[in-house]
């Protein structure tokens, strides 16, 4: 090495990330503690809910290249399953939020196993299709209201103290710091170097002994259980759900727009598209209308695909170079 060769940093090994993400999760929770306004939490939770499923979205469409359009399906089905859970049991929040990511896994599974060998726009369109169908069976679903919605009661008081708004801003910043988490792990893994080579050239990849079609299922099952566990907490959220709520064309858009705007090719790209389409989103309902919600992300979009098509982190790391 020359003296004129600058030094790299050591990149930092996943047990000290996931204690520093741990150490920032406390640091919001004991900051939180001193906020009195309720608005911030529900700002706060919508935010992390997006940091969440732009998270999930990224594992399967980030690192595979396999672009998901049923992200709402996994949503609003997670959101479905803690409805009729709460209804017909009454469990508390995070064995709903298990539940609602186990059943979004195991669809995660049975959705891979029969589109998995679709590629490119073929795989998106299966997915779709999946999004449309589960809107029909929901809709007609008697149980959970069908197209007349569900009103859920949320109690006033949360079990850590403070209302139940602070509660559930508190779980969705445990359940986005952990899918953080596990996405970076997943990408400094083998798993994530397999993930990777399908992504460039899945023959190639499958000719050099990488077992694609394994890690394919695998990364959808895990996209699907975190999007479910992100819709799970929804109907305490809002208090009235329904079909059109569930669905949220808006859930659909930024859940891709946002990895597409920070970057798909590393952990933190999503983080960084959801907090800011998140901000300018909000800003803009509190100034303007939400009506402009979507015309504001759809812009984004055009800007960086014309101008920056590997997002926020790609402008970075071609600056570095």
């Amino acid at each position: 090495m020359t003296g004129d060769a600058p030094l790299s940093r050591p990149p930092m090994g996943t047990l000290a990330f996931w204690c520093w993400a741990a150490a920032f999760t406390g640091v919001v929770y004991l900051a939180g503690r001193w906020v009195t306004n309720d608005y911030v939490f529900f700002a706060g939770y919508i935010v992390l809910q997006y940091v969440l499923l732009a998270t999930a979205w990224n594992i399967l469409g980030g690192y595979a290249g396999y672009v998901n359009f049923g992200t709402a399906a996994f949503f609003a089905i997670g959101a479905y399953i803690s409805t009729a859970l709460n209804k017909w049991l009454g469990l508390p929040l995070p064995v709903l939020i298990l539940a609602g990511a186990a059943v979004c896994g195991l669809i995660g599974l049975l959705m891979g196993g029969l589109t998995l060998k679709l590629q490119g726009v073929f795989f998106s369109i299966a997915t779709l299709a999946l999004a449309i169908v589960t809107q029909a069976l929901i809709t007609n679903w008697e149980y959970v209201g069908g197209a007349a919605g569900a009103y859920v009661i949320r109690p006033s008081r949360g079990p850590l103290g403070g209302s139940y708004v602070e509660y559930l801003f508190y779980t969705m910043l445990l359940l986005a710091t952990l899918a953080v988490c596990i996405a970076r792990t997943v990408e400094r893994s083998a798993a994530g170097y397999g993930l990777a080579a399908i992504r460039d050239d899945e023959a190639a990849a499958e000719a050099a002994g990488v077992p694609t079609m394994k890690l394919k299922v695998a990364t959808t099952v895990l996209s699907g259980a975190l999007m479910g566990a992100a819709g799970a907490p929804l109907p305490f959220f809002v208090t009235y759900l329904d079909p059109p709520s569930a669905f949220n064309l808006a859930v659909a858009v930024n859940t891709i727009a946002m990895p597409l705007v920070g970057g798909t090719a590393t952990w933190i790209g999503p983080v960084i598209g959801a907090v800011l389409l998140s901000i300018v989103q909000e800003a803009a309902m509190v100034t303007i209308s939400s009506a402009v919600n979507l015309l504001l992300v759809g812009l984004i979009m055009i800007g960086f695909i014309t101008l920056a098509p590997n997002g926020i982190m790609g402008l970075l790391r071609g600056r570095r170079r």
